[in-house]
């Protein structure tokens, strides 16, 4: 019988040291959830993956192509995600839990890891379309991004406060930027309003492609849009054929969490992230207004205590 409880016992301590490395391996998976692969969410996810192979030893990152904001921050509550990207606004409708925006209830595990490019809202109209004002948008067909997405909340924001609703349109897309700007090649679509850093790849491939115009945003539509939004201009040249320098409206972008990982895991997304930013400048231009100092001030929902950590260490707190 001595044997036998003592070779129990054995079988025991091996079956738990067999299970050891399959729990640490699964705590180290970290699926980057991005955007559509034309945006700007995309090309800094597929960095940030690098970034983290590299910097957390043992980790595993995969990057996933999503519709953006709302999808990601459903998916994070879900437990389906470790760090996503996000627009402000969705950001604080998803932890209010407003239904009208896309979610069912409140995501109450959104952690903010922090604060990085602000969005752009871009809205381009091939030249021929005639379309050159806010108000030259009523009788045409506009995309506004995919249903519900950061983008599309962003497009019914700035039109309400432009006294339009998409009744007011010809005709309404709810398409990803790729598809929105093949549409406008083709003469099937009139204008997008894609909501994305400068220089989004999108925009750039319609410029090259067929002449177009930038619409402004004027600076009183933003004030009674209201925040997040704020006023910021889109220099001459961004695209090619944009010669006059435009004014627009922006909204800050974030990346975010779950309440439920590991502080010192999150530390060191934070860390591996925020300490190396010359190599998402390098992956897309819209990442050169990422600032530390910015990082972690005001957060429409509390830091993760790992972010929060980092943050305190370099001495840029909220």
């Amino acid at each position: 019988m001595n044997f036998v409880r003592k070779f129990a016992r054995v079988a025991t301590v091996a079956a738990i040291f067999a299970m050891a490395p399959a729990a640490a391996q699964a705590q180290n998976f970290i699926n980057v959830l991005t955007g559509g692969t034309a945006g700007v969410y995309y090309p800094l996810g597929v960095a940030i993956s690098k970034i983290l192979a590299e910097k957390m030893k043992d980790s595993r990152p995969s990057v996933q192509a999503t519709k953006a904001s709302v999808e990601n921050l459903n998916l994070l509550q879900a437990g389906k995600g470790e760090i996503a990207f996000t627009l402000g606004d969705s950001l604080a409708a998803g932890y209010a839990g407003d239904q009208d925006a896309g979610f069912r209830g409140k995501l109450d595990k959104l952690r903010v890891v922090g604060a990085i490019y602000p969005n752009y809202i871009q809205i381009v109209a091939s030249k021929e379309s005639g379309i050159k004002t806010l108000a030259d948008l009523k009788g045409k067909r506009l995309s506004v991004g995919a249903p519900k997405s950061g983008t599309e909340l962003n497009a019914r924001a700035i039109l309400a406060a432009a006294g339009m609703k998409y009744e007011n349109l010809g005709k309404v897309e709810y398409l990803p930027f790729a598809e929105s700007v093949e549409l406008i090649k083709n003469r099937q679509l009139d204008a997008t309003l894609q909501s994305a850093g400068l220089g989004v790849a999108s925009i750039k491939d319609l410029a090259n492609s067929v002449e177009i115009v930038v619409v402004e945003i004027p600076a009183d539509i933003i004030t009674k849009a209201g925040a997040p939004f704020q006023s910021a201009v889109i220099p001459a040249n961004t695209y090619q054929g944009q010669t006059a320098a435009v004014n627009s409206a922006i909204v800050p972008n974030y990346l975010v969490t779950r309440s439920d990982l590991p502080e010192a895991v999150v530390y060191q997304m934070t860390k591996a992230i925020f300490d190396s930013l010359p190599e998402l400048v390098a992956a897309h231009a819209a990442a050169r207004a990422i600032k530390l100092e910015n990082a972690a001030k005001n957060p429409p929902v509390p830091l993760h205590p790992g972010a929060a950590k980092y943050f305190k260490e370099k001495g840029v707190g909220g």
